[in-house]
């Protein structure tokens, strides 16, 4: 069995400054994690690249060679990826064992993990190969400063639940950048009613049903919550590793180690 993190988010969030702090944290720890690039379109890293798709295809390559702008090219090269899964991806997994810890630092196209199914079939590839998969979704938080925009992440987080179908963990970035963190707090635990006030305050009558309905799913099914991640704080990023952990149960197939009992130790 082996686990894996699926990094993604909109371009910008933080995903993979997360990936480096993540890397930095388990190091200290002692535990042994291996981060994949799967951003054709990355030049610099501050993490040791595992897995990088560079070596299948680049992005400034097909751009040249297709002419196509960067958007077009990157999905290009994503379906390049999906044709290759049998092929490239299975001989880089290959290499390495069971209980190994995967994080994959996807790309910040919004459109790979709200309908177009190249990251669906990428992480269905990685649970035939035995891995357990959680999504990281991360959001930045300055992007938070209203109820519109809060609504807006949630049914952007929300869209890739239903797409990826995985466990899910969702974080709100770039804490440590937040001068007045009292603004967030009515987003990290919402007041459905409150919240619903202020969205229709903002938006004109014909949207009071719309706003409703839509206060009524971030409520009363509990989709959407988001984590707080400040990467100044070792225990916050403790907490947030905590949580993945546990949604693809790491660890939990590790032989129990129990210590022979001598009867004497226990007479002393």
């Amino acid at each position: 069995m082996g686990y894996a993190q699926l990094v993604i988010g909109p371009a910008g969030s933080g995903k993979s400054t997360y990936c480096s702090s993540l890397h930095q944290h388990c190091e200290t720890l002692g535990r042994s994690i291996h981060i994949v690039n799967l951003d054709p379109a990355a030049e610099n890293f501050d993490y040791p690249v595992a897995v990088d798709i560079r070596e299948l295809i680049n992005l400034e390559d097909v751009m040249e060679e297709f002419g196509l702008g960067p958007n077009g090219a990157l999905m290009y090269c994503m379906e390049e990826l999906e044709d290759n899964l049998d092929d490239w991806l299975t001989e880089e997994l290959d290499n390495y064992l069971d209980d190994e810890y995967l994080v994959f630092d996807c790309p910040g196209q919004i459109e790979l993990f709200s309908h177009v199914p190249v990251l669906k079939n990428f992480v269905e590839h990685l649970q035939r190969k035995n891995f357990n998969v959680c999504v990281v979704y991360l959001l930045d938080s300055q992007f938070i400063t209203d109820v519109t925009k809060f609504i807006s992440g949630c049914m952007s987080s929300l869209s890739a639940m239903i797409q990826l179908e995985l466990p899910h963990v969702n974080l709100l970035s770039k804490m440590d950048l937040v001068t007045d963190k009292r603004h967030l707090e009515d987003y990290l635990t919402p007041e459905p009613m409150t919240l619903l006030a202020e969205l229709n305050k903002r938006m004109g009558p014909q949207f009071l049903k719309l706003n409703k309905a839509l206060m009524e799913l971030v409520d009363e099914y509990s989709m959407v919550s988001f984590i707080p991640l400040d990467l100044r704080k070792e225990t916050s990023i403790q907490y947030v590793l905590a949580q993945i952990d546990n949604a693809i149960q790491y660890g939990e197939d590790a032989d129990v180690k129990i210590r022979d009992f001598d009867p004497e130790d226990a007479d002393e």
